[in-house]
């Protein structure tokens, strides 16, 4: 294999690995250990927390980071520029004989405190967009940043201690000291309700204190769509709010892709499958809560070739290296070169890659050539020199001749004669010396160049830089990338596929012993759901909406779905948290028609899939201590074809993942030819007698599943990372009323309307808390706003833009303020126009 030239090494670019498995954190000094192989190449998050302790780690693996909570105060570009330092809550003798006021207090590091806000995800000690946006008292006095930062980080701090009971404004108060408290007291009550309405504290299963939500003449009503995990935090957070609220489920269970098959002491997740690190993670929150038990993973992945060879290590290593030399380039193109269209066709990550190894080929081939030609010059100067030797060597030979006669002529002469026959003697030695100096000069000329030509003969480069073992090891390391996004390379924005880089959690990657399927249900405790209920129509307008359902059965096996009686449901909004998928097959209506801004953007974007063979076995016929085991399939079209192996649970359960293309082709193959290619897989790895037919197995297909249609979303060719904001934004219907504009009643969540955090399952989470909040801000009012201004009413938030709008990135700080967190201290119109997107219904698409 020849490798990409040093000068082809463009630094870091681009980067994306398995969502799987990311970088190992040490438990010593939190310090990055070498990047674990077999994940391939990203740069390093800019963003980087303390992995948090956790108590209900399995038996065999212990080993959470000591110190737990506390995060690691590197500086982000973004969201999380932290300084050294921080506050305390407690004070000092002379401190508190002094009395100092309490602006003041805030001098001592607190790592506690620091370690709180970052793993809430907020900068410890500056405020953030959001935060300056909603307190803007706050932000024009410096003098009240620092209480304000204190009272916050204080109160996250309250909160991730004891998860698991709701936090009270009144325990806030009596854990503070009263000299913090001192000439901010409203203050501390507004940072409560902000951290209360936004989902930093008090979010997820925890035990509510005795006080009943706040008491209403009118409970405000929400449709939940969905009963994923989005849709379930969010029913949790309104209902806690004092929403009465309905969570409509097709399925006649809750999760969505998270699911867990359970047969006997089997368990095997057939959705979303790993937390993806834990620092920062607001699930090590739900983690705490719920009692799961985690398993931190063990990076060690040997690969084995279509002939059960193992792969060297050395050639393993190899290919891998150039494999992440492959990304690099392909980002240097995108975002340094702004090389990202071949005329008006945008290139995807797959056509950019297979342009680098085209050009790399060349390259290739140009330097083996230049190679040969190097040869052919030094043979023949070789050859010219071999023939000047031999021509001095006839100098020689002559040149002695001469010399000889000469001498002889001398000495034969009369020395009366005079001197002339002395001189020719002396003039033919001179000539003698210089033919055999000239000798010595081409014959050790002619001795370095046969030196020289011995090296390059030795050296020739290969005129292939991918053999064909080369090769296949690539396309492993494509599926994987594959496996990273649900999709073909093919379909992959080059400029936008990893633009969620820089948000990555720390800490090892983790699945749930028992199955991730835990989470939904401990979330839909208590909850009003409706299963087996599929919507069909969502009508909307700025008084209400009316969403019309049916009642349905399944054929699982065939993803078809049979509807019965229609069932109609009212509101005051409705929360759409149905799959990207759902959404672009158009299985829901929505009247009047969703604006065109967002009837675009669901079409742009990309919904992925990957499916799983899972195969149970009596016994372990594998080293049951590699949680990971790679197969390499031999062609390209079939790469991701039960490429990876995963054994997590501790019964003898495989887990085959495959991806990219075969992905689809699985969709269409029966249940017992997919479990025979991943068993065909194992043999070749295992042997033919050491593989044993399995006692259960199941085959996934989420593209046909009718409630789903896919598996997450990604950034396709023709969209960009905005389109998630789109996703996210709210939509108004038209207003009877041409000089008022009306408020949303149709919100949207899901991991697909996260920007920063897409395709996870923290993602949905986080998406479910903002539109929660949003929700609660519209009817309820701020509860966090000044009370020197006019008290915030649902009333006041009439206005907002009818505009398409702008692409703001509402999952970061600044993207917040159009999280539709209101405030009273300003004006309902620039509340709303702050929030954009959000659009009124009657721009529809064509």
């Amino acid at each position: 294999m020849e490798f990409l030239p040093e000068e082809a090494h463009f630094g870091q670019g681009g980067k994306k690995r398995s969502r799987s498995v990311m970088e190992a954190e040490d438990e010593e000094d939190f310090e990055y250990e070498e990047e674990p192989r077999r994940y391939s190449y990203r740069k390093r998050t800019q963003v980087q927390y303390r992995e948090p302790a956790v108590d209900n780690l399995s038996d065999d693996e212990s080993g959470a980071p000591p110190g737990g909570g506390q995060a690691l105060h590197i500086g982000s570009d973004m969201f999380f520029n932290a300084q050294p330092g921080g506050d305390t809550g407690a004070l000092s003798n002379d401190e508190q004989q002094s009395e100092p006021e309490p602006e003041d207090l805030d001098d001592s590091p607190d790592e506690g405190l620091i370690g709180a806000a970052h793993q809430s995800r907020c900068p410890p000690q500056q405020l953030t967009d959001q935060e300056k946006f909603l307190f803007p008292d706050v932000q024009r006095n410096p003098a009240l940043h620092k209480p304000f930062l204190f009272f916050r980080n204080f109160m996250l701090k309250l909160f991730l201690a004891r998860p698991q009971h709701e936090l009270t404004l009144e325990s806030v108060l009596s854990n503070m000291d009263p000299l913090r408290i001192k000439g901010h007291p409203d203050l501390v009550r507004r940072v409560f309700h902000y951290l209360v309405r936004c989902g930093y504290i008090n979010y997820g299963v925890y035990r509510r204190a005795a006080a009943s939500p706040q008491e209403m003449d009118v409970r405000p009503r929400v449709i939940v769509l969905g009963a994923g995990v989005s849709g379930l935090i969010a029913a949790r957070q309104l209902t806690s709010f004092g929403f009465e609220v309905v969570v409509l489920e097709a399925r006649e269970r809750v999760g969505g892709r998270v699911t867990s098959f359970r047969s006997g002491s089997f368990v095997a997740d057939l959705g979303a499958m790993v937390l993806t690190g834990l620092g920062g993670n607001p699930l090590s929150v739900l983690v705490k809560q719920t009692g799961m038990e985690l398993f931190k993973l063990r990076l060690n992945c040997p690969l084995y070739d279509s002939t059960g060879d193992p792969i060297p290590k050395n050639v393993d290593e190899m290919v891998e290296k150039e494999f992440n030399r492959l990304l690099e380039a392909s980002a240097y193109l995108a975002h340094h070169l702004n090389f990202s269209h071949i005329g008006s066709t945008e290139l995807s990550v797959g056509q950019a890659l297979e342009l680098i190894i085209k050009q790399q080929e060349r390259h290739v081939k140009d330097r083996h050539l230049e190679h040969l030609k190097k040869i052919a010059e030094a043979q023949t100067s070789l050859k010219n020199t071999h023939s000047k030797v031999v021509k001095a060597q006839r100098q020689i030979k002559t040149a002695q001749n001469t010399a000889a006669e000469a001498t002889a002529a001398a000495a034969d002469s009369d020395p009366a004669a005079g001197c002339s026959s002395d001189f020719e003697a002396r003039s033919a030695q001179h000539d003698l010396q210089s033919a055999f100096k000239n000798y010595d000069t081409q014959l050790h000329t002619r001795q370095q160049l046969e030196i020289h030509l011995q090296q390059l003969e030795e050296n020739i480069p290969s005129e292939v830089y991918l053999s064909i073992r080369d090769r296949q090891l690539l396309d492993w390391h494509f599926a994987n990338l594959e496996f990273a996004n649900a999709t073909p390379l093919s379909t992959l924005s080059l400029k936008y596929w990893d633009q969620d880089d820089d948000y990555e959690f720390s800490g090892q990657h983790m699945t749930v012993r028992s199955g991730f399927s835990q989470l939904p249900s401990k979330l839909a405790e208590d909850l009003d759901i409706r299963k087996q209920t599929v919507v069909r129509t969502v009508n909307y307008t700025e008084h209400g909406v009316e969403v019309i359902a049916s009642e349905y059965s399944t054929n699982t096996e065939g993803g078809s779905c049979h509807t019965g009686k229609p069932v109609t449901f009212s509101a005051d909004a409705v929360l759409v948290t149905a799959p990207l998928g759902v959404l672009k097959s158009n299985d829901i209506a929505f009247s009047p028609p969703l604006p065109s801004w967002k009837a675009d953007a669901i079409q742009r974007m990309g919904f992925g899939n990957l499916n799983k063979v899972i195969l149970c076995f009596e016994k372990a016929f594998w080293d049951p201590t590699i949680n990971l085991f790679g197969h390499v399939n031999p062609s390209t079209s079939d790469r991701g074809e039960c490429f990876l192996f995963w054994n997590i649970h501790r019964a003898p359960t495989l887990i085959a993942l495959v991806a990219g293309e075969a992905a689809f082709k699985l969709e269409s193959m029966s249940k017992e030819v997919a479990v025979e290619k991943a068993l065909a897989a194992l043999r070749e790895i295992f042997g033919d007698n050491s593989v044993p037919t399995p006692t259960e197995s199941l085959v996934t297909r989420w593209r046909s599943d009718c409630f789903a249609r896919g598996s997450y979303s990604y950034v396709s060719v023709g969209s960009t990372a905005a389109d998630y904001d789109f996703m996210a934004a709210p939509v108004a219907s038209p207003s009877a009323c041409p000089s008022r504009s009306p408020r949303p009643t149709l919100f949207f969540a899901g991991e697909h309307t996260m920007r920063n955090y897409p395709a996870t399952v923290h993602g949905a989470l986080l998406s479910g808390l903002r539109e929660a909040g949003r929700i609660a801000d519209q009817f309820l009012g701020a509860p966090y706003a000044c009370r020197k201004e006019a008290p915030h009413t649902p009333s006041a938030v009439t206005p907002v833009s009818t505009a398409v709008p702008a692409p703001v990135n509402l999952n970061s700080d600044e993207g917040k303020l159009a999280v539709g967190i209101s405030t009273a201290a300003i004006s309902a119109t620039e509340v709303c126009e702050a929030r954009a997107p959000v659009s009124n219904g009657a721009q529809t698409t064509n």
